[in-house]
């Protein structure tokens, strides 16, 4: 990883004490974690994980750029699809971790212009550095009477009505990593030896896995991930939506291709000051680690819980549907100042060679008419 820029020395000190906690953990499990809850650490544990401490991550400083953080274009247009379920629901909004708070303060914008405000935009962080950034985002974006719509929360309510939405939420979910061998699939998991974290891969034990993994019929050698926490998470949300959409924005496939012969080491994804690699060992707690989402795992979940599958699309699909061309043209061509700047902004959100056919938008609900993003170009077929 030398071609990776180095760490500052308190950078190091950060990620030490997260090493020391990583094989603190290892050692009270026997000597192996699994890769799921190595990740889980690494991003989430108190005060140490990627998420839980205070660098800047999202942005052109930060590891990875979102979509709300290139244009209010990405915002405006989903704030149309939400207008859609508010008039029917006339609920709230759940924001599922919301970066910076940028794409919160843009949909209130744009939701006030179109006279279709929520009853309250709620949001669920777990990460305490990243409420405080997003409270300043929100504080200079936003007027007063907007403002006080917006609320925090430390859990998942009991009941919701409205529009949940999530970007780039799923590939944060922590997976296990499977690999199929002759005498059946195995885990890869993590262990210390030396001065270094290193992969170990034990026959799965967990019965629950042990049946998921079996159902991919993974060949032998072939490397990849399942996400156990993205199914509990989408049931959750199904039990607390009464009437609306749960809506989920990110990269990954519909299960055929997620696991096709041709991806045969997986799609773990690590991103640390905008680059992508794929050593995860590399300085805990200073990069992001990802993977890309099984599509149809989110589909079975949602029927599960009685809960329609109401589209699937590519993003500009989805984007061209909610308005964005019409976003665009609100800008005259004769700024140029203002129009060329925009124009390149909408092309990586909808060029298939940036985001436009990389990132899914799928939408589940109950209670509700077809959706605006989904009215052409709908792939649901594909699940």
């Amino acid at each position: 990883m030398t071609s990776l820029p180095l760490p500052s020395e308190e950078q190091l000190t950060h990620s030490t004490l997260l090493v020391q906690r990583l094989r603190d953990e290892i050692a009270i499990q026997g000597g192996w974690i699994t890769f799921a809850r190595f990740m889980e650490l690494v991003l989430y544990a108190p005060g140490l994980g990627y998420y839980s401490a205070g660098s800047k991550k999202i942005g052109p400083d930060g590891d990875f750029v979102t979509a709300p953080e290139i244009s209010p274009l990405f915002a405006r247009s989903l704030a149309r699809q939400a207008a859609q379920v508010l008039g029917v629901t006339a609920g709230d909004i759940l924001e599922l971790g919301a970066g910076t708070g940028k794409m919160a303060g843009q949909m209130l914008l744009e939701l006030q212009r179109l006279e279709a405000l929520p009853q309250r935009y709620l949001i669920l962080e777990v990460s305490a550095h990243l409420r405080a950034v997003q409270a300043e985002t929100l504080g200079v974006l936003l007027p007063p009477d907007l403002l006080q719509r917006v609320e925090w929360l430390d859990e998942l309510p009991v009941t919701i009505t409205g529009f949940v939405f999530g970007n780039e939420v799923l590939d944060a979910l922590p997976v296990n990593i499977l690999v199929g061998c002759e005498d059946g699939v195995h885990e890869r998991g993590v262990a210390w030896q030396g001065d270094g974290f290193v992969w170990v891969e034990r026959p799965v034990v967990d019965p629950v896995l042990r049946e998921a993994a079996m159902r991919l019929g993974l060949p032998s050698g072939y490397v990849s991930e399942i996400c156990m926490a993205l199914p509990a998470l989408v049931a959750s949300l199904g039990v607390a939506l009464q009437q609306g959409v749960l809506l989920f924005i990110d990269y990954g496939f519909p299960r055929r291709e997620y696991y096709h012969p041709q991806r045969a080491t997986g799609t773990l994804m690590c991103h640390y000051r905008q680059r992508a690699h794929d050593a995860p060992f590399f300085y805990p707690g200073l990069q992001d680690i990802t993977a890309h989402v099984d599509f149809t795992a989110v589909a079975e979940a949602a029927v599960a819980q009685s809960m329609a599958v109401l589209g699937y699309a590519g993003q500009a699909q989805f984007l061209i549907n909610c308005g964005i061309t019409d976003l665009l043209a609100e800008i005259s061509p004769d700024d140029m100042t203002a129009y060329l700047p925009q124009v390149a902004h909408a092309q990586k959100l909808l060029s298939p060679a940036e985001m436009g056919e990389l990132f899914k938008v799928i939408a589940l609900g109950r209670g509700m008419d077809p959706l605006l993003g989904f009215v052409q170009g709908d792939k649901c077929h594909a699940l």
